[in-house]
């Protein structure tokens, strides 16, 4: 047990997947724990593990359904009738949706998930966080997503949930900058928890490449205690998602989770793997390739050159997130890069060079 003993943690969503992670860790690093959920009987059990493993001196449980009106409040207030200070806000209760947003969705359950994902979200943040300002002491974790910066047709509610929650994380990350508070975005890809069968979504080809809840725990909690904005789980496939994010137009990120999140063919219909190596460095310079010639076209002299540098800096990053790899596979993707970015940065320089014949 270390120094973090005395101080408590909130977390919501702590009866299974990442919450429940992330509720080991603080009770692994001492923290008093209050842990929010709609099962007091899985609390309650998660609590006496706690104890009996790592010590714990207190565990509160409360029962609450984050997706009803003015939750948050009773929460808190809850907590405050018992004289409990909360250091630590962990906002991971979050639910999802899968269909096509006009036909197959319901929209009590849309209503009921953005209340959950969003306002609860809010509320939360905003009464503990006027606590923690007071003290000058105290940090934040929200569950954001990867799919928060990308569109994500099929689940169209809940990433624009998601992209409210990054947006909004991040915009606290500016106002809290001169404090001793901080908040932190956790952006997992899909991870192995029961959210996908809850969302109606177990057999979307997604599920096929989950992540480990106990990996994206651990990694939104050493951002979460190091100050950080922000972190991406998951190595470097991950990290090229979040890049192809910020360069390549919207109509193509689309179409890539469309794809991603519809459903697995039968067996005989499956198409031929393709080399992951070859599929990221290949697809990310043709992305990026693509985006840098459609925005070329039309632009002025400073856009271009704007352009230019956004790309370039895109390109520098996974650069630079590879070279730390010393594997096969990534040595194959640095190459398939280097390679197919090269191609397309020589098709726009071509471009612009027969732009300017034009409008000379």
């Amino acid at each position: 047990m270390n120094s973090e003993t005395g101080k408590t943690a909130l977390i919501t969503g702590a009866s299974s997947g990442i919450g429940q992670e992330l509720a080991k860790l603080f009770a692994q690093d001492g923290y008093n724990l209050v842990l929010v959920g709609r099962s007091d009987e899985k609390l309650d059990r998660l609590g006496e593990v706690f104890k009996s493993n790592y010590g714990t001196d207190q565990v509160t449980v409360i029962t609450k359904d984050l997706a009803q009106e003015d939750a948050a409040q009773d929460v808190y207030n809850q907590v405050k009738a018992k004289g409990i200070t909360v250091n630590v806000l962990v906002n991971d209760a979050g639910v999802g949706l899968y269909g096509l947003f006009a036909t197959d969705t319901d929209w009590e359950r849309e209503k009921s998930m953005i209340h959950l994902n969003v306002l609860s979200l809010t509320q939360m943040t905003k009464l503990f966080l006027y606590d923690m300002l007071a003290r000058n002491e105290g940090k934040i974790l929200n569950l954001a997503s990867l799919l928060s910066i990308t569109p994500s047709p099929l689940m169209a509610v809940y990433a624009g949930t998601k992209a409210y929650v990054y947006n909004f994380t991040q915009s606290l990350v500016n106002e809290l900058k001169d404090t001793n508070v901080s908040i932190t975005a956790l952006l997992p890809n899909a991870t192995d928890t029961d959210f996908f069968n809850k969302a109606n979504a177990e057999n979307t080809k997604i599920t096929d490449e989950l992540q480990d809840p106990v990996m994206v725990a651990k990694a939104g909690y050493d951002a979460l205690m190091a100050g950080k904005p922000k972190i991406v789980p998951g190595g470097l496939k991950n990290k090229s998602y979040e890049v192809m994010a910020y360069v390549a137009p919207q109509e193509a990120l689309a179409a890539l989770m469309r794809d991603k999140m519809s459903q697995k063919p039968e067996p005989e219909e499956k198409e031929p793997m393709i080399s992951l190596a070859w599929g990221i460095g290949f697809g990310i310079a043709v992305i990026a390739g693509i985006a840098l010639t459609i925005g070329y076209k039309n632009a002025s002299p400073y856009d271009k050159v704007r352009y230019k540098y956004k790309a370039k800096s895109a390109g520098d990053a996974l650069s630079n997130t590879l070279s730390s790899v010393f594997d096969k596979v990534a040595h194959s993707v640095v190459d398939a890069y280097q390679t197919t970015k090269g191609k397309a940065e020589k098709f726009a320089h071509k471009e612009e060079e027969m732009l300017e014949e034009i409008t000379a």
